[in-house]
């Protein structure tokens, strides 16, 4: 995916303007360290590797609930798009269900799974599942029924109709819940991994508050900002190759 260098100059400005206005102390450092502490504390924990250490958990934390909630997501979404009988059955619950702030139910969380491991991938597993099931469920629904007809004429079998037909229409939906999905996913990480955490970037945070280290508390959001955006320009970059047949609207 080609960046365009106009796209960084906010960004650049941004920061070089938080910068000028931490060194001049209208931002007091207690509250909102400058950059360049930022950088100089990104730089000693990555030396003394912590910074490492904390990434991988959080990482792998991430891939797991995301694993766990998208494949269930994608599966009961198929079912409640293509049949009939799963609407009924499927449908019905899951929109109610996803009426629930999922953070809201930690207190409940950690009644059923207790407070290690298995609520942070919880977590991150809820927030990925409702924006994968409702635009793999809307992605098939919003196929026109005269290609499904047309593909049934020419004789394709149910496969190959979901195969060259469904899963071509409803993709453009699917990336779109994919993004949402990553995006929930690292926002109930940060919240999972503050829960009685031991290793994990939200775990460094809380440590770092304690110590009243803010620049480590502003690295973990900015590391946690940085892993959200590298995974929307991934999906992004794969649905350009995907979907290359698809032709939309180009900003002028």
């Amino acid at each position: 995916m080609r960046i365009r260098p106009r796209r960084l100059i906010t960004p650049v400005v941004l920061v070089a303007g938080w910068e000028g206005a931490a060194q001049a102390g209208v931002l007091p450092e207690e509250k909102l360290p400058a950059p360049s502490l930022v950088a100089e504390a990104a730089w000693r924990l990555t030396l003394d590797g912590s910074l490492g250490t904390h990434l991988l958990e959080s990482v792998e934390r991430a891939v797991i609930g995301l694993l766990i909630g998208g494949s269930l997501a994608l599966v009961l979404g198929a079912v409640a798009g293509l049949l009939r009988l799963g609407d009924d059955l499927v449908d019905p619950p899951v929109q109610a269900a996803r009426m629930l702030p999922h953070l809201g139910l930690v207190p409940l969380l950690i009644i059923w799974v207790g407070i290690g491991e298995s609520l942070k991938i919880a977590l991150v597993a809820l927030g990925a599942f409702f924006p994968i099931y409702l635009n793999t469920y809307a992605g098939i629904r919003d196929i026109d029924e005269r290609l499904v007809e047309a593909a049934r004429t020419c004789g394709l079998t149910p496969f190959e109709r979901i195969r060259h037909v469904v899963l071509p229409g409803a993709m453009p939906s699917l990336f779109l819940g994919l993004r949402l999905a990553f995006a929930a996913g690292w926002l109930s990480l940060v919240v999972g991994e503050q829960v009685n955490g031991q290793s994990g970037l939200g775990f460094m945070m809380m440590e770092a508050r304690d110590f009243s280290q803010t620049e480590i508390v502003v690295l973990g959001l900015v590391v946690y900002a940085s892993l959200g955006l590298l995974s929307d320009v991934a999906l992004r970059t794969a649905e350009r190759r995907v979907l290359s047949w698809r032709r939309g609207l180009r900003a002028s």
